[in-house]
């Protein structure tokens, strides 16, 4: 079976920012082996849900919006983006039934912060100026490396010859383009990498690990492997990994009891 991925249109707000990223990441579901599905931002509930129940997996794609602060108990600062209340909606209907569902979901950049504050996580709303060039964005190629976790989710897929060991970490090559960072991990979500200059966040995970491999695949990751497809033999196999789970997907029973 080809397996269908859920993608939303990343913002509400921004069409020119939609019609050069979201065929970004549809192109890279694509090449992996994948069917992407356009999620709209303004269909009803009822349309989404119908939309979501035929796919198999959950891509959440990046934003320029910030999510709500308020969602976790934040007052915004002046260098938080506006919110963008159609994307966070939709968003959290493709999270609640992946999670319901245990169908995988990959997360890139805001992506990665929606999940985290939708399992009650919080975010830094702005990274102080640093050694390392965040905010980079698409025009360059690689900002800095990541630290991952040899035994995370993340650490089992990305090649070695991309990512040799270092200090016990594996240090990847990766692009870069956000000014926010996740601040304390959502509920059953764990590090799997950081930035080594400044241990800001720069991947999470919840459910397999090395010790683990048949639970829930869940992987945010805050970069954009889908911009990096061609040049990136790691980025390749986050997807074709995610695409391979979502292939192999069967839906959780749902037991209810009748009284």
């Amino acid at each position: 079976m080809i397996p269908r991925i859920a993608i939303p249109i990343p913002t509400s707000t921004d069409p020119d920012y939609n019609a050069k990223s979201w065929h970004q990441y549809a192109e890279a579901v694509t090449r992996a082996g994948g069917i992407p599905v356009e999620i709209p931002l303004n269909a009803t509930p009822r349309e989404t849900a119908d939309l979501i129940n035929t796919c198999q997996a959950v891509l959440l794609p990046g934003s320029p919006a910030d999510v709500n602060p308020q969602k976790y108990g934040h007052d915004p600062i002046p260098e938080c983006n506006p919110a963008d209340p159609a994307r966070e909606n939709v968003d959290e209907l493709l999270i609640q039934d992946a999670h319901n569902l245990y169908k995988p979901i990959l997360a890139i950049c805001f992506g990665t912060q929606s999940l985290n504050v939708w399992r009650g996580g919080t975010l830094i709303q702005d990274l102080a100026p640093m050694p390392v060039n965040h905010p980079a964005g698409r025009s360059v190629a690689v900002a800095h490396t990541a630290a991952v976790a040899p035994d995370s989710l993340l650490g089992t897929i990305i090649p070695s010859e991309e990512a040799p060991e270092q200090d016990g970490f594996l240090r990847l090559p990766i692009n870069s383009s956000h000014h926010q960072a996740i601040g304390i991990p959502g509920d059953g979500l764990r590090i799997a990498a950081r930035c080594p200059q400044d241990a800001v966040i720069e991947a999470i995970e919840g459910g397999q690990d090395a010790t683990n491999p048949h639970a829930h695949f869940v992987l945010g990751v805050q970069w954009h492997p889908e911009r990096s497809y061609d040049i990136s033999p790691a980025s390749r196999a986050l997807f074709e990994r995610f695409i391979s789970e979502a292939a192999a997907w069967i839906p959780r029973p749902i037991h209810t009891s009748v009284a």
